[in-house]
């Protein structure tokens, strides 16, 4: 017998049923009992192994994108950006790249419904042949805060009340108050984009400011932004409420139907560039994630397809267990300073040891699809087979060496150590922009929905006033419509 041959796997099911160990059990209905009534023997080794297993099947939910749904397929590139980068899957058109997308809900519990209000998760994992890339996004292209400093409390904000476990606006209202930062973010969460009709017709942004690095060296700042081929729609509230009474999981039904169906849903990635030398040319930050680019000046390049061709095999383990880090990148794509990404680096990585375990990236969802060597070793829950004498770096009896042709973007840094904000906040433009883009029955429902959350009993007259003073200043005439319906008098 092959004692390599038969690893766990549905493939290789014994026709009986066993223990975790393989040992046939004889009888799988029935406790060992002393007598026909009882009671238990602790000797049923089976019976303990089962109830034990049963007993820790829900691993820690995660805190955030809690609610999920999965599916494989792959990537394609459709035009050369090899100028732009050294990335192997990137090498050039018609190069295929197994791929696993997770879709999700960002607040809400495990088993919310996938209607509500929120900001959508869209996270790319890429089996290329120099490694995992994971591109870790949300259905909106900017974010709520700008510096990782601030996400716990924005998350607790958001969460619901600890004591009466209820999501309540105005502990939402409060934290964001002091927050002006946030209205872009609101201009889309409180846009009709805020419930997409499913995960096929939404569009996904990387959110941060990446680095492309090209075959000389050169960086360039990069943005990644997915572009669904069907369209994208939306529920308003009426809808919302008519869909998640009949289905909860309507998003992920969706999603399954339609890919057993043989109707693949496909996204087409687009980036954006700028040089680093000329990141001073802005009004704004680039590397601010409550900012867009704009594509008047910043046109989006095409760059290949996502097509999603077959369903996940089994939900825990390639949901579940499937953990994203956007620190997981490959050579030719790298960092920004960008502050928001600095802290994410560390946070999603420690989310996911804590949630699965130490040697979590060993997992067959997570685990690369191209040799791989490091000196990583022992822990909870690791199950790589190794037979090596030499754990050690350098070492003249292994042949391991460094990879000195993927060096990282030799940045020359000074500064001072110091704890500060970005200096061009520029709050209030873009999200005034966005607004007057709109036509009007879109800002009428943006406003009702402004006035139903600053309406809330427990937002005070004061909180209450701020924000309209923020949407003043985004928009004179949005300021004014708040205030009246409201009734206070906007002070800016």
């Amino acid at each position: 017998m092959d004692p390599y041959k038969y690893r766990p796997s549905s493939a290789f099911d014994s026709p009986f049923w066993t223990t975790n160990s393989g040992a046939p059990v004889w009888n799988n209905n029935s406790s060992l009992t002393v007598g026909s009534r009882g009671p238990i023997l602790l000797e049923d080794y089976h019976l303990v192994e089962k109830i034990a297993n049963f007993d820790r099947e829900r691993i820690p939910e995660r805190v955030v994108h809690a609610r999920g749904a999965s599916a494989k397929g792959f990537f394609e590139v459709t035009h050369d950006i090899s100028q732009l980068t050294c990335a192997d899957f990137l090498r050039a058109p018609g190069v295929q790249t197994p791929v696993i997308v997770r879709f999700s809900t960002v607040i809400h519990e495990r088993g919310s419904p996938e209607t509500l209000r929120d900001p959508r998760g869209f996270a790319v994992k890429f089996y290329t042949r120099e490694g995992n890339f994971d591109l870790v996004g949300n259905n909106f292209p900017v974010f709520f805060v700008r510096d990782g400093m601030k996400f716990p409390d924005m998350v607790h904000a958001l969460k619901p009340n600890p004591k009466s476990h209820i999501q309540e606006p105005w502990r939402i209202l409060d934290f964001f108050s002091h927050h002006p930062e946030s209205l872009h973010m609101f201009t889309f969460l409180f846009d009709d984009l805020g419930v997409p009709q499913d995960y096929r017709h939404m569009e996904g942004s990387g959110v941060n400011t990446y680095t492309l690095i090209n075959k000389a060296g050169k960086a360039q700042y990069v943005k990644f932004h997915w572009k669904p081929t069907c369209g994208v729609k939306c529920l308003l509230e009426d809808e919302a409420i008519k869909v998640g009474g009949a289905n909860h999981s309507h998003a992920t039904k969706d999603l399954y139907d339609s890919i057993a169906a043989g109707n693949y849903p496909e996204w087409k990635l687009y980036i954006q560039t700028i040089d680093p030398d000329h990141e001073d040319r802005f009004d704004f930050d680039p590397l601010d994630v409550t900012k867009t680019w704009p594509e008047d000046i910043l046109p989006l390049q095409p760059v290949g397809r996502l097509v999603l061709n077959k369903n996940i095999d089994n939900f825990f383990a390639e949901n579940e267990q499937l953990a994203f880090c956007p620190a997981i990148v490959v050579p030719g794509v790298y960092y920004s300073d960008d502050k928001l990404l600095q802290t994410r680096i560390f946070s999603y990585s420690d989310t996911q040891r804590h949630r699965l375990g130490p040697n979590y990236l060993q997992l067959p969802v997570n685990a690369p699809k191209c040799s791989h060597h490091n000196n990583h070793h022992e822990g909870f829950m690791n199950f790589m087979h190794r037979d090596e004498e030499v754990n050690y770096f350098p070492s003249r009896y292994d042949p391991v060496r460094n990879a000195e042709r993927f060096p990282i973007p030799p940045n020359i840094l000074s500064g001072k150590r110091e704890k500060c904000i970005i200096e061009k906040e520029n709050n209030f433009k873009q999200p005034g922009e966005r607004y007057r883009s709109w036509a009007p029955d879109r800002q009428e429902r943006f406003i009702c929905r402004w006035v139903d959350a600053l309406s809330d009993p427990r937002v005070t007259h004061e909180i209450r006033s701020i924000w309209i003073s923020y949407w003043s200043q985004a928009d004179k005439s949005l300021g004014q419509k708040l205030a009246s319906r409201l009734n206070v008098r906007p002070s800016i």
